[in-house]
């Protein structure tokens, strides 16, 4: 692995051990209820460019993907959400996908996992805002009648 791969996994191992094990991820979760799980996926997406920029495999890559969706879909679910971000460490997940990956080749289909993982991740990421959407509309309509 060259220096400059190296030097962006340690950086991304940093910032994944104060998103998961300083609980920065839980507490953006705590006080921004829905966004601060979703700002807390979009900080992951650093090590799925990470893992792009070293060459990891396709179907690594689907894996973290999954993983932010995971996090991101526990953290929206309210009270559930907060235990799931303090024990769901999908930060240290995608760390140790990359430091374990394998060298096999990619086949085509593994292409497309990556592509429905991806979409299942900004499903995730948007799923909250249209809920929240939804239940201000019906709170705002309830008032007004």
């Amino acid at each position: 692995m060259s220096e400059a791969h190296e030097r962006s996994l340690q950086k991304l191992e940093q910032i994944s051990d104060w998103m998961d094990r300083r609980y920065v991820d839980p507490i953006l979760g705590m006080l921004v209820p829905g966004a601060g799980d979703a700002l807390g996926a979009l900080v992951g997406l650093y090590g799925v460019k990470v893992a792009l920029r070293i060459g990891a495999h396709p179907m690594v890559i689907a894996r973290m993907l999954i993983n932010l969706t995971l996090d991101a879909l526990f953290g929206a679910v309210p009270i559930i959400g907060l235990f799931g971000d303090f024990f769901f460490r999908a930060h240290l997940r995608n760390v140790e996908l990359l430091r374990n990956r394998r060298a096999d080749g990619a086949r085509p289909g593994d292409y497309a996992v990556v592509a429905l993982a991806a979409l299942a991740f900004v499903t995730a990421l948007i799923l909250p805002i249209v809920a929240a959407v939804f239940v201000i509309t019906w709170v705002v309509r309830a008032l007004g009648s």
